[in-house]
């Protein structure tokens, strides 16, 4: 461990898997941040971090093992600008822990992961600024996952970086979303579902049927595992383990279901706390209660990707406390262990090799998603 006083790398042990934290972001900074940080260590003895941030708020850090503070003056803030992330605080903790996922010349990264709870567009924006996209992806996406009637979760993108999509960024989602669920699920040839307002392929806009063609095609050749369209009740029905759509419904798909759970468990809570009669009602259904509460807790879907970039980025909600934000953790942790980056890199190169057509059909989209914004920015910078 080097002292609080020395920027000194710590070796990395071999077979040992780092996440760089941006330990300042989001809502609460290191008050939530760090007991999840250590919450992680000692559940996953294989891992490090990377502890991104002041260095006076992360002192407590110090002595921790399998950790190294990475001093970092600035922060973004929920409300910055992008255009203030990317050019104006070049020191932010944000920036600091993204760079981690850069190798230098003749050298692997400092770490495989990255996890922020910062701004989405400020995270998105740095992120492809740094990292850039992979060969064969036009947009990055931003992929969660939602509870299922199974007890599972179903892999959702894109979740609010691209509001306007070309039908070839909707078969881009498509191989990432199934590479993502075939590393971190170990499900061989995962079902993709392209969401729409009917099950037949007549229905949808002309963006919709022109991606249904093109996912039809790359099943036909072997390269995802299309089922269909699918509608908004077979998110949770587990019709699909992949769904795809742009991000504006994508956004409004999650904030309406995030809204209806809350909503439920608000009348529940209101039900049982009428009178003494239902008050002792619920304390005789208190387990079931519970094990309701943990199937729909949001804490568990915690840590989104930021999937297509030359790194492994994951999003925290801002508002994440530290066992959502340590569920961020493990997200990355996993997707890094299981070599995902490799994953999508591999499965891109076949579609495209399998379908030369789509390789220039890519069309520039309207401005307006996170990733979207991420672009001009970045290229402005």
């Amino acid at each position: 461990m080097s002292s609080p006083e020395s920027n000194a790398p710590v070796p990395v042990a071999p077979g040992l898997i780092r996440l760089a934290v941006d330990c300042m972001g989001g809502d609460h900074g290191p008050s939530i941040t760090l007991p999840a940080c250590r919450a992680f260590l000692a559940a996953h003895p294989e891992a490090g971090l990377l502890l991104v941030g002041q260095p006076e708020a992360l002192k407590e850090a110090r002595s921790w093992p399998r950790c190294e503070i990475v001093p970092a003056s600035e922060v973004v803030t929920m409300d910055d600008p992008v255009e203030v992330a990317l050019r104006r605080k070049k020191d932010s903790s944000m920036r600091v822990a993204i760079q981690q996922l850069k190798a230098a010349e003749g050298e692997q990264p400092r770490a495989q992961a990255c996890v922020s709870a910062g701004n989405t567009g400020a995270l998105m924006a740095v992120s492809r600024y740094l990292l850039k996209t992979l060969e064969g992806i036009d947009r990055p996406a931003i992929a969660s996952v939602m509870p299922n009637q199974t007890g599972g979760f179903t892999t959702m993108l894109d979740l609010g970086a691209n509001v306007d999509c070309t039908a070839e960024h909707l078969l881009q989602f498509a191989v990432m979303g199934s590479a993502l669920v075939s590393a971190v699920e170990g499900k061989a040839e995962p079902r993709v579902g392209l969401l729409n307002i009917g099950e037949e392929m007549i229905k949808g806009n002309e963006t919709i049927k022109r991606a249904g063609e093109l996912l039809r095609a790359a099943d036909a050749a072997g390269q995802i595992n299309f089922h269909g369209n699918v509608e908004g009740n077979d998110i949770f029905k587990a019709t699909a383990d992949v769904v795809v759509c742009d991000g504006f419904v994508g956004n409004v798909a999650l904030k309406t279901a995030e809204g209806l759970a809350s909503m439920i468990s608000t009348f529940i809570r209101i039900e049982f706390s009428r009178n003494l009669l239902t008050k002792l009602v619920a304390l005789l259904a208190l387990p079931i209660l519970q094990r309701f509460k943990s199937r729909v807790d949001h804490r568990r879907l915690n840590g989104a990707a930021l999937l297509g970039l030359k790194g492994l980025v994951f999003k925290s909600h801002g508002s994440a406390d530290a066992v959502a934000f340590e569920t961020a953790l493990n997200r990355a942790y996993d997707a890094a262990r299981n070599r995902l980056l490799d994953r999508v890199h591999d499965r891109i190169i076949a579609t495209l090799q399998a379908m030369p057509a789509t390789a220039d059909a890519s069309l520039p989209g309207e401005s307006g998603g996170a990733g979207d914004k991420a672009a001009s920015a970045a290229h402005a910078a």
